[in-house]
């Protein structure tokens, strides 16, 4: 596979993840706002719905390949809150196991750039 190719495979699926954790914070937001208020964060009700357009934003632009380093970088800070608070804090499985993945999967992106097949203007 093309370096080309798999960054663009690598964005399209961590976007398309971060869309679909992001969406669920607002269709599921009782159950989001529940784990939420369990991490000893203040005002849950907020960053439940804060991390959910990061997330939701975020993955958007990466699928679009339209600012993708600055959206690495910020859902590269939002996976090291996830592994830090749920993962460690709450030893939730997927921000031990998916959270960290995505946090390389950034931290690439972040160093190379969005690839091949970008929305232009």
């Amino acid at each position: 596979m093309k370096a080309g190719t798999a960054l663009l495979a690598l964005r399209l699926a961590a976007g398309g993840v971060f869309v679909a954790f992001g969406v669920g914070k607002f269709i599921n937001h009782g159950s989001e706002l529940a784990s939420f208020k369990t991490y000893g964060l203040p005002a849950p009700e907020l960053f439940v719905v804060v991390i959910g357009a990061v997330e939701l934003v975020g993955g958007l632009a990466l699928i679009a390949g339209r600012f993708t380093r600055l959206a690495a970088l910020v859902l590269a800070g939002d996976m090291v809150g996830a592994i830090i608070f749920s993962g460690l804090g709450q030893w939730e499985v997927i921000s031990l196991t998916l959270a960290p993945a995505l946090l390389v999967a950034m931290l690439l992106l972040l160093r190379t750039g969005p690839g091949p097949l970008t929305v232009r203007r």
